[in-house]
């Protein structure tokens, strides 16, 4: 069990997809601190096995399955096991994703059938898999992580924007569908976000500090998200501190959203 023995989801199960690292992997600590039993998906298992092993160090015990969240039968599987181990989830969080870029044209149709797959088919088929318990229980709570791409996005993002976008819908549509039977859906659209990938993209840029500094100049609080803050995020729409909130998407991007593009920046 987790270290905590009370919290804001004490007593819960939770599942997160793509949870070795990232937001995914801070999303994962900060429920098991909040008392959740807490199992996570990734299909990179060495990664997978490291994060349970760290975080077991921190006295958070948690649970691990590699999964492709992609297959059916896989994902299928891994919820039979937590079932069978912890308990149906009362808390479904759909981290799993990843940025694509390719050309809209010159990419192929099996380039946009993994992509899909990964931003928006993985979100289903895994709320497909956790919804049966919850509509019995006639309570549960799906978090999606989606992403500012989904409202506004920039050269070069496709189809990372569609997905991301049709996660969006995904979330209104759950959230209607099931709503009369206690159970509520929403979304999280972080914006630039300081995990791995977006460092490695920092060290491509040359002068990384730099590059740092510029981007979080762009931001009316001239910083860029934590993976920690956006996991907060999680914890409190999977928490009943939002129980009045379901369908709705919840943007954590430091303030960029908020900001005229065509404005120039003042000297800070």
């Amino acid at each position: 069990m987790s270290a905590m023995a009370e919290g804001r989801l004490a007593g819960k199960v939770a599942a997160v997809t793509g949870g070795a690292q990232g937001i995914g992997r801070a999303i994962v600590e900060e429920m098991a601190r909040e008392g959740a039993r807490v199992a996570f998906l990734d299909r990179n298992e060495a990664a997978g096995r490291a994060a349970q092993s760290e975080l077991g160090k921190q006295n958070l015990a948690v649970l691990f399955y590699p999964a492709d969240v992609t297959d059916e039968r896989q994902v299928e599987r891994a919820f039979a096991l937590l079932a069978e181990e912890a308990g149906p989830p009362d808390i479904l969080v759909n981290n799993a994703g990843g940025n694509t870029y390719l050309d809209p044209v010159r990419m192929s149709a099996a380039d946009w059938d993994a992509a899909l797959a990964l931003n928006l088919k993985s979100a289903w088929l895994c709320a497909r898999a956790a919804l049966p318990a919850m509509l019995s229980r006639r309570a549960g709570v799906i978090v999606n992580i989606s992403s500012l791409h989904a409202r506004m996005t920039a050269p070069g993002m496709f189809p990372y924007a569609a997905a991301k976008a049709g996660l969006a819908g995904l979330t209104r549509s759950v959230a209607l569908e099931y709503g009369p039977a206690g159970i509520r859906v929403n979304a999280i659209l972080p914006g630039w976000t300081l995990t791995p990938p977006v460092e490695q993209w920092l060290a491509r840029r040359g002068d990384a500090a730099a590059e740092r500094r510029r981007l979080e100049a762009a931001h009316p609080l001239r910083r860029i998200a934590t993976a920690r803050e956006v996991a907060r995020v999680a914890v409190f729409l999977a928490s009943d501190d939002s129980s009045a909130i379901t369908g709705a998407e919840i943007v954590a991007d430091c303030g960029l959203s908020a900001k005229y593009a065509g404005q120039e920046e003042d000297e800070q």
